[in-house]
């Protein structure tokens, strides 16, 4: 049972790496995964477990770009340095709306199969659409994106809050109709994603902290570790992954494989019904 769960819980860190980056739904994936390869554990550590792999999965961003992210670089120069906390001041900004709807909202929307299939649905048809019209960006890199272009892509990322669709998704889809290319619309929903997961996994994770302590089994704490760790390895793949693709074409095949897994999800749970 023990080497199970280790299987377990390394299958859904490599769901959690692939799909947290990709604009599908970590949560339509999981919620699938969850019904075939559940963790022996109880429905407040999956709730944890959910978090803490989350974190495995922003740690790779920290790591591919760390230079990048980092404004006391010694290898920068004053104007470089300068240009990083401005960014970051962007990134702030676009986070604003996601706190705002997560403290307001967050328990609101429950996980249902049919709200997660909807939304991969809806938003596959709007990847289509939005591709289809060819728009040319006004906007090829976070430098020259304006901070109104920098809430308006936040409030997008709002959206993420309705299970199923996807918070890089939303993101993503918001910075191309705003304009910006495909290339910088994934890099920047990288970098909105490190105050947004991290903000919403302390949260989930005080809260378990608060009500039942740190008390773990060596089971539970193996897992965790597994988990978290195939995260962060399969979420560089992913993410190097997602960067090569949209140099070379565009989110249509996302929103085609986010219809058909939101089909097969109402077809899953409609028989069982």
């Amino acid at each position: 049972m023990y080497i199970l769960e280790i299987i377990k819980s390394a299958i859904l860190g490599i769901v959690q790496g692939i799909t947290e980056w990709l604009p599908i739904s970590s949560t339509g994936h999981l919620i699938l995964i969850n019904q075939f390869l559940k963790l022996d554990c109880s429905e407040q550590f999956w709730s944890l477990f959910e978090v803490i792999i989350q974190l495995g999965s922003i740690l790779a961003v920290v790591v591919l770009y760390f230079h990048k992210l980092n404004p006391f670089s010694f290898k920068k120069t004053s104007d470089e340095k300068k240009d990083t906390w401005q960014m970051w001041f962007k990134v702030v900004i676009g986070s604003i709306p996601v706190a705002i709807a997560g403290v307001l909202f967050n328990d609101v929307i429950p996980d249902q199969p049919v709200i997660i299939a909807v939304a991969l649905i809806v938003y596959g048809i709007l990847f289509i659409i939005i591709e289809n019209m060819n728009k040319k960006p006004k906007t090829n890199s976070i430098k020259s994106m304006k901070y109104s272009k920098s809430l308006g892509i936040g409030l997008f990322q709002a959206l993420s809050i309705i299970p199923g669709t996807s918070r890089s998704g939303s993101t993503i889809m918001g910075a191309v109709i705003l304009g910006t290319s495909r290339e910088i619309a994934a890099e920047y929903s990288f970098f909105l994603a490190i105050p947004a997961m991290v903000g919403a996994s302390l949260l989930r994770i005080y809260k378990y902290i608060d009500e039942f302590g740190l008390v773990f089994t060596n089971t539970e704490i193996t897992v965790l570790i597994v988990g978290t760790l195939v995260s962060f390895i399969v979420s560089v793949f992913a993410i190097k992954f997602l960067m090569d693709y949209i140099r070379k074409h565009d989110f249509k095949a996302f929103g085609y494989y986010r219809i058909i897994l939101g089909i097969i999800i109402i077809a899953y749970f409609g028989l069982r019904a």
